[in-house]
């Protein structure tokens, strides 16, 4: 108790927070958010008939729809020339063909190897596959890696810049080990197996000859002919001993146009309504998997959506009863996070709002269950905070006040450190926002068995916590678009690369 009190203490005389007292006109207008219109909205987003909300398939345009149609009937403009929609397009490419053969062995995609990279050729390409193990000077100095297919050992490095190194160094392509054990590979390869006839999303590059392929440890091991316990001992100091193979690889691509859209709704301020707070949350979800069940994706983020659409609908009432807020706010919904937070970068690469003049991006990814954390908890009213103090020291306090206030929730901060293993900071939209110095906090409820499964549904989703959580959400939304100053940007981005 006596922390908490010197928490608002702390509120009203460093950030002139106008009393500790609760908002009657906020709490009138939070009374909106009900689990009975969270569950009737969730229950459509993530019912079968849209197929999993795949980017740019059926369900997501059913999605997009309901949402735009939700916007108009609270009386929300459409930002994008009269439009809820900020249409864009992706490509999807595919590899229909990808061959890799070492010595006499010829490795079968998606089973002995995952390929990552890029490529496209006419013909089979040979070369020599050499072991370099870590991309350390030392051994840079020890092995030759020009023109030749290199062998890389970078478990629990960051793999995506060591295979950028290597390639600038002259690699004609990479074999690389990220993970230990085969177990752990082959529910990656399961997976990219299972997407495999649809093609990977982004946006359309040019291409570039960069085959890249993904194996086990094990797998590694054999091509060299050579234990994993010894293979791994000269990764670190002798890369040289290991004996160059003989290989050949092939890359076919194609790439077809895929349409899809984020989906967003605004709502005017009064006297500073050129600074503008985001609320954001993805709609689209993971689709039809290999076995041809719906991924319904209730949590995952159906119910950031739909606690969205009841945030929105709170603001809107309580424009509507002559409450705007002093802020404007943009109501925003986004495509293809699933495919690597694509909506969320075309939008902060395309924003229909200045980002100089936007104030601060409140995410909600994930909101609607109980993680493997709390399963078992005496108490388990939380929520996971991500992000709040890095850009902004008010961020962080503001939501904490409001939480003390209003909700009383739990706000756990174990995922926000830097080095969390699980990297959640980078894997939700607010990333897009933060990189560009904007202040963030993203809100989410951890995961679970059903994560990215078709076991993900509605009859699981904790409706009453998930009411608490938005309304929290909804009180921070509140007090950031009424209060006199925006928050300060005196802090550091120290996570600007994903």
């Amino acid at each position: 108790m006596k922390k908490r009190w010197m928490l608002v203490a702390m509120l009203i005389l460093g950030i002139s927070l106008t009393g500790s007292a609760q908002d009657a006109t906020a709490l009138k207008y939070a009374a909106t958010i009900n689990a009975q219109d969270l569950e009737k909205h969730l229950t459509y987003l993530a019912s079968d008939e849209l197929e999993g909300r795949d980017t740019g398939e059926k369900g997501q345009k059913l999605a997009a729809e309901y949402l735009a149609n939700f916007y108009q009937n609270l009386g929300l403009k459409g930002p994008v020339d009269g439009t809820y929609f900020q249409k864009f397009n992706l490509a999807s490419t595919s590899f229909p063909e990808v061959t890799l053969t070492v010595g006499k062995q010829k490795l079968v995609n998606n089973e002995d190897f995952v390929f990552i990279g890029d490529g496209s050729m006419k013909k089979a390409a040979k070369a020599d596959l050499v072991f370099l193990g870590l991309a350390s000077e030392e051994n840079m100095k020890k092995v030759d890696v020009k023109g030749k297919l290199v062998g890389l050992w970078a478990i629990g490095a960051r793999a995506q810049n060591v295979v950028s190194d290597i390639m600038k160094a002259g690699a004609v392509g990479v074999i690389v080990v990220t993970m230990e054990g085969q177990a752990n590979f082959d529910r990656l390869a399961g997976r990219y197996k299972s997407l495999s006839g649809r093609g990977r999303l982004g946006f359309e590059e040019p291409t570039k000859q960069e085959p890249i392929f993904l194996v086990s440890s094990d797998k590694m091991a054999a091509l060299f002919a050579t234990p994993v316990e010894v293979l791994k001992e000269a990764a670190k100091n002798n890369p040289e001993s290991i004996k160059a193979q003989k290989a050949s690889y092939f890359v076919k691509k194609e790439t077809k146009i895929v349409p899809t859209e984020n989906v967003m709704a605004f709502l005017e301020g009064t006297d500073k309504k050129d600074e503008i707070l985001v609320i954001s949350s993805h709609y689209d979800h993971v689709g039809i998997n290999s076995k041809g069940e719906i991924n319904n994706g209730a949590d995952d983020d159906g119910s950031g959506t739909v606690s969205v659409m009841e945030i929105a609908e709170a603001f809107a009432l309580a424009a509507k009863d002559g409450k705007k807020p002093r802020r404007s706010i943009l109501f925003l919904n986004v495509t293809g996070e699933e495919k690597g937070l694509l909506g969320s970068e075309y939008y902060s690469n395309n924003p229909i709002f200045p980002l100089a003049n936007t104030v601060n991006n409140i995410n909600i990814d994930m909101v609607g269950r109980i993680d493997y954390e709390y399963q078992n908890a005496p108490n388990k009213d939380y929520v996971y905070v991500i992000g709040s103090e890095m850009l902004s020291s008010h961020l962080k306090v503001i939501n904490e006040y409001n939480n003390i206030t209003y909700t009383n929730l739990i706000l756990d901060y174990r995922y926000d450190a830097e080095d969390d293993p699980n990297r959640f900071y980078y894997r939700s939209d607010h990333y897009n926002f933060a990189k560009h110095n904007i202040p963030v906090i993203f809100f989410f409820n951890g995961v679970h068995d059903d994560y990215h499964q078709p076991t993900d549904t509605v009859d699981k989703i904790e409706f009453p916590l998930m009411t608490k959580r938005a309304k929290l959400i909804f009180h921070t939304a509140w007090d950031l678009s009424n209060r006199e100053n925006r928050t300060p940007v005196d802090g550091t981005n120290t996570r600007t690369e994903r």
